[in-house]
């Protein structure tokens, strides 16, 4: 009698008790967090690598993956519906644009730093960094395509504001973005090179770097857009504007913009 009880109540119990552990168990599985996908621009790289970071410390459910590359070249690619949820862009005028073709959420545009432009060289080169640009030994000098990446455009616009254009555009070497252009002079590709201020002051970066005075370049107003409307998307954006998101940004030597 005491071994059919036993059996008895196993077949009656067995399977609920079983049901019940595997819930038990689904339950301390950890939820993974939501991914975010952000086109940004080049110079953003090292300031993005402090912002992830700090957002999925603030919100564990969201994660972002960002990709890096030439303003210009994202603007193509979301016309032909590139899957990303937003878009920081090295200037106004192309989230503009994306708004005009109906590409992003209205009202969603927002200003989220001003950029600045530098001349930088390796801290191997016995150059000062102020006069490098006419430094005789100078063979090769890297600056964005100014066709697509807005930091070419400040670079070529700040080289005939002093004058220097002519003189030196058949020393130019293009990169197809900002971070490649930074990639050529640490590299030795190139001798000099005129960058983004974000990137001279990497913690990864070596090399000693000259401001470019801000009246000799268009204003660098750098924009993000929401693509998808979410809360999520809603959430990143609130992070960037907000007093630790500015203050990443500050570190990399972005002013402060207007957050509209």
């Amino acid at each position: 009698m005491a071994l059919a009880f036993t059996r008895y109540h196993w077949r009656r119990w067995a399977a609920p008790l079983f049901a019940l552990l595997l819930c038990a168990a689904c339950a301390r599985q950890p939820v993974p967090p939501r991914t975010l996908a952000i086109a940004a621009a080049a110079d953003l790289k090292f300031a993005i690598e402090d912002i992830a970071p700090a957002f999925h410390r603030a919100r564990p459910d969201l994660e972002l993956r960002a990709s890096f590359g030439s303003s210009g070249n994202f603007y193509a690619q979301l016309h032909n519906g590139a899957p990303f949820d937003a878009y920081l862009s090295a200037d106004v005028q192309y989230p503009r644009m994306l708004l005009r073709d109906g590409i992003g959420k209205a009202d969603s545009l927002f200003v989220y730093g001003v950029g600045r432009i530098v001349v930088w060289v390796p801290a191997s080169s016995p150059m000062p960094a102020a006069g490098a640009l006419l430094d005789p030994g100078v063979k090769h000098i890297a600056i964005a395509n100014p066709q697509h990446a807005p930091y070419g455009r400040a670079a070529e616009a700040a080289l005939r504001s002093m004058g220097l254009y002519d003189k030196l555009k058949p020393k130019l070497v293009l990169g197809e973005d900002i971070s490649q252009t930074f990639e050529f002079v640490e590299s030795g590709a190139a001798d000099v090179g005129i960058v983004a201020l974000s990137l001279a002051l990497a913690p990864s970066a070596h090399g000693k770097y000259w401001e470019i005075p801000v009246d000799a370049y268009p204003r660098i107003e750098q924009a993000g857009l929401i693509l998808k409307d979410s809360p999520d998307s809603q959430a990143f954006r609130a992070f960037l504007v907000s007093g630790e998101g500015r203050a990443i940004l500050k570190r990399y030597g972005f002013y402060l913009g207007d957050s509209r």
